[in-house]
């Protein structure tokens, strides 16, 4: 019973942390109400992004937020009570986007992107899922001249964090990508991101390899997790399980779980969505139009675009006006094709006020542990995620400093 951990929550994050456990002789069960990546792990644009070691700060641009109270641009949409609901949280965000406060978290954050590929790879070699991976990095393609030189010397600045980047001008652009319509900058090609053609089929192949070594997968709602004993227990579908520590990796959800404990921290949602289309040519590599805040990457299923952030609750209607003017920006650029016959995806990424994730035991609750506020880069960071985090739960030396990351500092 000492070793026996559950793990709430069959993401990328959630299935990453049950691999290390188990990887550290703990016996580890993990839950979720669905089969493993099917939920906001597998509706992204399928990116392990080495580059992105500065956190998405809160736009400060005058311009760009006028656009955003007025919907005049694809990046932003709101919901007013899921504004009203997210005030205090967002206030928050803002005041830690200001430049000191964002260099702080960029250092930070940054230690952790470090290991996002050196993490995930031999986890990919052990699932035997290479063949959904691609490894010749991702574009942010520009429109303007102005814009295109900006993003260079942005480039040129990160590189003291060890990205790596080229920049291409409109002809070696459009050699790269023959697909893309003429007109075009000129694009920044970082050299160091993975392509995933299928996010949630890697989800899977994890959890495979967990079943494999001898995880339990199971069915179940992790609102029913209560305190037992010394332990922890939880309903499943195969029945009342129990274990002396639990995990909670719950992504988006994580909130409504923390809140009935006592945990009142600055948790908010932006919500995005997703369609596939049947395009005559297909993108080599995954572009983000970059100033207009959306990304076309080629998946399995077709040509995935993804659309910017949507400020609602986690629950309201879906309001998919970010992808019908994404969608029209798409066909500037490239020959779209028709949407598949399936409905939008819509999921939610689970953000905090300061950029980082929670990392590290609950202040207040013995054997209970938090994974989750990964914002948009829990796919990238679940492998490294869940190694911190087994790491501080066996009490072994962690791999970074997990001081930056713990829940504690929020109480």
């Amino acid at each position: 019973m000492s070793r026996s951990v559950l793990v709430m929550g069959a993401g990328m994050v959630g299935t990453c942390t049950a691999l290390h456990l188990q990887q550290r002789g703990f016996e580890v069960a993990l839950l979720d109400r669905r089969d493993p990546g099917q939920e906001t792990s597998s509706g992204n644009a399928g990116l392990i992004q080495q580059e992105a070691v500065e956190p998405y700060a809160f736009p400060r641009e005058p311009g760009f937020v006028l656009r955003a109270v007025f919907g005049l641009g694809a990046e932003v949409n709101w919901h007013l009570r899921g504004l009203w609901q997210m005030a205090g949280p967002l206030w928050r965000y803002w005041q830690h986007s200001r430049p000191a406060a964002h260099a702080r978290a960029t250092e930070a954050y940054s230690r952790l992107i470090a290991h996002a590929t050196a993490e995930h790879a031999p986890l990919m070699a052990s699932a035997g899922a290479d063949d959904l991976v691609v490894r010749q990095g991702f574009r942010f393609v520009f429109r303007t001249p102005q814009a295109l030189q900006q993003a260079v010397q942005r480039a040129e600045r990160l590189q003291a964090f060890g990205v790596r980047f080229v920049a291409e001008d409109a002809l070696a652009l459009a050699r790269a990508e023959p697909a893309l319509r003429s007109g075009l900058a000129g694009a920044v090609h970082w050299l160091d991101p993975w392509a995933v053609c299928d996010p949630g089929a890697l989800v899977q192949r994890y959890a495979d390899l967990f079943v494999q070594r001898g995880g339990r997968l199971l069915t179940g709602d992790a609102s029913t997790l209560r305190p037992a004993g010394s332990g922890w227990s939880v309903q499943t579908a195969q029945g009342r399980m129990d274990a002396a520590q639990a995990v909670l990796a719950l992504g988006p959800w994580s909130g409504a779980l923390v809140r009935p404990l006592g945990y009142r921290m600055p948790l908010f949602v932006k919500r995005g969505y997703h369609q596939h289309y049947a395009p005559p040519r297909q993108l080599h590599q995954p572009v983000l139009d970059a100033e207009r805040g959306y990304v076309l990457a080629p998946m399995q299923r077709g040509m995935r675009l993804t659309t910017g952030a949507e400020f609602a609750p986690i629950d309201a209607p879906p309001t998919p006006l970010q992808l019908t003017k994404a969608q029209a920006l798409a066909r500037q650029l490239i020959d779209l094709g028709q949407p598949m016959p399936e409905p939008p995806w819509l999921g939610a990424r689970p953000c905090t006020a300061d950029m980082l994730p929670v990392i590290g035991a609950a202040p207040r609750h013995k054997g209970l542990w938090f994974n989750f506020g990964h914002a948009h880069q829990g796919f990238t960071l679940g492998p490294m995620s869940g190694r911190l985090l087994a790491e501080l739960v066996s009490g072994e030396p962690p791999l970074v400093d997990p001081a930056p990351y713990l829940p504690a500092r929020f109480e």
